[in-house]
């Protein structure tokens, strides 16, 4: 897919952005980051051009004035909550996230165990990491939050937490996932800045959804297909359009939480810095847009792609009704349905060609940059996201297609020992075996050598397969940069 995101004009006035905003509150802002730092798939799939870590990047020119400070609540210790991106649980993950940052040269101050009311678990987190020489701080639970704010902006509320202990003049507030607790921990902060006499502001760094663009903008729904799993919806922010006159994009948490914040910020500060919950905001990915239309593309191939994992999850047991129903209605406010996707038709088409008479027949199809489209079947030796993979290096290398590049008499030795001495019960080989073979087969040949050569030309490349993939095949597409989907089937 085209690029249609220029990633250094986002670093340079994201950048410039924060800068500001930190000298507006007398150089101290804490600020509170949303989404992921190091692999932010979801934006550069519907922002072509947007690196998975550009919000790193961006942070790295701001470096020598900025701190981080990890948040991770007391509760999601307690039931040993897990990333399912990266199968650990959110305690792991903060010391994953500690390593990440240091080992990029940023200096994380200390971590901060929100929601806590002595649970034992925390007790013993927190012991774990003072034993790693890692500065550690308890936010308790306050009744009634977040609108009891009389509670909240007093002694026994913000007044009763731990002050964090920060030297300079940007904090970034970042955490494993959702509901850790980081908007609490910023808030807390400036009422205890202020009680020691103080200057200290809040913002909000979050990419989606797109402030400036139109409510139903495909970028914008793709951020509700994202968040479909909690139900967040997108709305026309009233305050903004109250006090400026001017339409802005918001969500629903943010615009339901803002008289609450206002009233806590009134609270602190004697008056709001706020007139809006946009206001709060620092994104400017929005103003780094270089191409639309292909924004558009990518962000419907974004909220299919959502569906059909919606769909999966669902046939693996998951009770998501609700998230589907909505994905679907989503596709039809972007006016397309699951044939827009053209790998979709492609490989469903190949699979009834091949399926006459055989009723567990597969097929997938992928779409190249170019926009030819390849197909395969499975067959007895080669499951069929194998058999495409091997299409596909010899389309792109120029190898014409009745040439084997693994000869049969080597696939048979592997299926063997995959069936009486591993014990497995499925003899075609998967993708990653096809890479091993085609790697050892190299050495003396030269198609193979192109073949493999190809691999990089995937990324972005759009992906469906008719049956839902083993993990080491999944892994495989995902290592490549495929954008795939999967029919929800077993069979």
């Amino acid at each position: 897919m085209a690029l249609a995101f220029d990633n250094n004009k986002y670093i340079r006035i994201q950048s410039e952005n924060i800068r500001e905003r930190i000298a507006k509150f007398g150089n101290k802002l804490y600020l509170e980051l949303g989404g992921k730092l190091f692999d932010d798939m979801h934006a550069s799939r519907v922002l072509p051009g947007f690196m998975p870590d550009s919000k790193l990047r961006m942070l790295t020119q701001l470096r020598d004035s900025l701190e981080i400070v990890i948040v991770i609540s007391a509760l999601d210790i307690e039931r040993n909550k897990v990333r399912q991106d990266l199968g650990i649980t959110y305690d792991e993950d903060v010391l994953r996230l500690r390593e990440e940052f240091m080992n990029r040269n940023f200096l994380v101050s200390s971590v901060v165990v929100t929601h806590y009311t002595g649970q034992r678990s925390a007790d013993a987190y927190r012991q774990r990491l003072e034993r790693q020489g890692i500065k550690v701080y308890f936010h308790y639970t306050i009744e009634g939050y977040p609108h009891n704010v009389e509670l909240i902006a007093s002694e026994d509320g913000f007044g009763r937490n731990d002050y964090v202990e920060t030297t300079r003049p940007l904090v970034v507030v970042t955490a494993p996932g959702p509901g850790s607790g980081k908007m609490a921990v910023c808030l807390s902060q400036l009422y205890n800045e202020q009680r020691r006499g103080r200057e200290a502001g809040y913002a909000k760094f979050e990419t989606f959804p797109v402030w400036n663009l139109p409510l139903k903008h495909p970028l914008n729904v793709a951020y509700e297909a994202a968040t479909a799993d909690i139900q967040d919806v997108n709305m026309i922010d009233p305050f903004h359009l109250e006090a400026y006159g001017k339409t802005a994009v918001n969500y629903n948490r943010d615009i339901e939480i803002y008289p609450v914040l206002d009233a806590l910020f009134t609270s602190i500060y004697g008056e709001s810095p706020y007139k809006s919950p946009t206001d709060m905001g620092v994104n400017m990915v929005g103003f780094c847009i270089s191409d639309d239309e292909v924004c558009r593309e990518a962000s419907k191939q974004e909220i299919i792609r959502r569906y059909f994992h919606a769909l999966c999850q669902m046939a693996n047991g998951a009770l998501n009704e609700q998230e589907i129903q909505k994905l679907a209605l989503l596709q039809k406010q972007v006016g397309i349905n699951t044939a827009y996707r053209k790998t979709v038709v492609a490989a469903r088409e190949r699979r009834e060609q091949a399926g006459v008479g055989l009723p567990f027949t597969h097929a997938a199809a992928m779409e190249l940059a170019d926009g030819r489209i390849i197909t395969a079947e499975a067959g007895q030796l080669l499951g069929s996201s194998a058999a495409l993979l091997l299409n596909v290096m010899k389309e792109l290398a120029g190898i014409d297609h009745e040439v084997k590049l693994i000869p049969q008499n080597m696939i048979e030795p592997i299926q063997r020992t995959k069936i009486e001495y591993l014990h497995g019960r499925n003899p075609r080989l998967h993708t990653d075996e096809v890479l091993v073979a085609l790697s050892v087969l190299a050495l003396n040949d030269e198609n193979c050598r192109r073949a493999l050569a190809t691999l990089p030309q995937m990324k972005g490349c759009q992906m469906h397969s008719t049956v839902m993939l083993r993990d080491v095949d999944l892994r495989t597409f995902s290592k490549l940069g495929v954008d795939l989907t999967s029919d929800p089937s077993k069979k």
